[in-house]
């Protein structure tokens, strides 16, 4: 059964921005250092940035016309309230400058993931070919500390998912489910959030046939909701994680469901897993893996599988191309959001499941599901600030996650990014 899709329709009205009360001179600069204080000046590189960039702003019409009154220009535009420290980032630091950026208050729009979806839409234009090929010289390498072994992901894990259950909470649906739902019909009005994740979990629990009596692997637990749904079919379930926060949160939602002699939560590296299960499900965990270790990844869901078992992953997909020139540069995403992430292609998935003996036996798609779950996640973000800023983040990450939420929404919106569900089974391809 292939994922339901909508005819592409306009994208909906969108939350209203937070209204940049940051200023560069008032970010902690003990915690925010590269959002506090501009990159050494470097005069040409600016020039250069400021005529590449500003050229192409003007192009997609996402900069008013000099001399145009403000909100002359119809759709998405950026205000630049300090362009010369915007273009210094840009210069500096590529797409991570034009993030911090925002983080700093020097730039609004008006619909920030209107305005970021033109510009993925164009990403491979925006700048020159020839440029373009320069990109080694200037973009930052990936840290070293970043990597994912098996002490660096837990640094990982925790530098994201236990930032705060509360925080979460703040923005997810009742059923705390941190991944693209499954909608009927977009804008989302005939769905709650909640009752299309439902929708999501419950079709990967049919990809891989998890009824009465399965014994079912769970490869990241998130909140512990696929594995209460799935132990109420009456499957046995195991779940690993390496969030200390997202695995107390998940064993007191299965002990009050009245689920425990069902569920083991295990606080453990996928890599650690023992035992063979009739089902895997893995839902947006190969993200945070790193390309590294995707054979090893791959490895133990091949391990972990009885014979005649099946795998259902959710994954987040990008061109091979893009891939490939993400995966050694230190991005915005990876420097502030999901430290030594990598997004894979589709072949990427196919060719390392090949390798392990898994064969990709189902493929489907749905990225505007995604650009709508993210709509409603920063929706409710941007609705309860108080809420977030009462638990203590300040207001240059609340920028910052903003930015995040509508940076990745863009993605989806303009099919620079996919999310695909996946069943894998033993064997490769022929």
């Amino acid at each position: 059964m292939a994922a339901r899709t909508a005819p592409a329709q306009p994208a909906p009205a969108q939350p209203a921005p937070i209204a940049s009360a940051v200023r560069r001179d008032t970010a902690d600069a003990a915690r925010w250092p590269d959002v506090a204080r501009l990159p050494a000046a470097q005069p040409v590189r600016t020039a250069i940035a400021r005529h590449l960039v500003g050229r192409a702003l003007h192009r997609l019409s996402l900069l008013e016309p000099d001399g145009a009154p403000a909100g002359a220009t119809a759709g998405p535009v950026l205000t630049l309230h300090d362009p010369q420290a915007f273009y210094l980032r840009i210069a500096r630091h590529g797409l991570t400058g034009f993030g911090e950026s925002y983080m700093a208050g020097e730039w609004d729009s008006n619909d920030l993931p209107g305005a970021l979806t033109v510009l993925a839409a164009h990403a491979d234009t925006l700048v020159p070919a020839p440029l373009r090929r320069l990109r080694p010289l200037w973009a930052a390498a990936r840290p070293g500390q970043d990597r994912n072994t098996p002490q660096g992901a837990r640094r990982n894990i925790h530098r994201h998912y236990d930032l705060s259950n509360d925080l979460f909470a703040a923005f997810l649906d009742p059923t705390l489910t941190y991944s693209s739902a499954l909608f009927t019909a977009f804008p989302a009005r005939f769905d709650s959030l909640a009752q299309a994740q439902h929708r999501k979990i419950d079709r990967l629990l049919d990809l891989a046939r998890v009824e009465e009596g399965t014994r079912l692997l769970e490869i990241g637990t998130g909140w512990g909701e696929l594995a209460l749904r799935a132990a109420a079919r009456g499957a046995t379930v195991t779940t690993v994680t390496l969030s200390a926060e997202q695995a107390d949160l998940a064993r007191n939602r299965i002990r009050a469901a009245g689920l425990a002699d069902r569920v083991e939560v295990q606080l453990r590296d996928y890599r650690e897993v023992r035992g063979r299960y009739d089902a895997v499900v893995s839902v947006e965990m190969i993200e945070a893996v790193g390309c590294e270790y995707w054979p090893d990844y791959f490895t133990a869901l091949r391990r972990a599988l009885a014979p005649g078992g099946r795998i259902a992953l959710q994954a987040i997909t990008m061109g091979h191309q893009q891939m490939l020139n993400t995966a050694s540069t230190h991005t915005f995403i990876s420097k502030y959001i999901f430290p030594g992430g990598l997004i894979p292609s589709r072949r990427a998935i196919t060719e390392h499941a090949d390798a392990a003996g898994l064969r990709t036996t189902a493929d489907d798609g749905y990225a505007e599901h995604y650009a709508e779950t993210l709509r409603l996640w920063r929706q409710r973000f941007t609705t309860n600030k108080d809420a977030v800023t009462a638990l203590g983040f300040d207001p240059v990450f609340q920028r910052m996650w903003e930015f995040y939420l509508a940076y990745c929404e863009a993605g989806f919106r303009s099919r620079y990014l996919d999310v695909r569900q996946l069943l894998l089974t033993e064997g490769t391809r022929r």
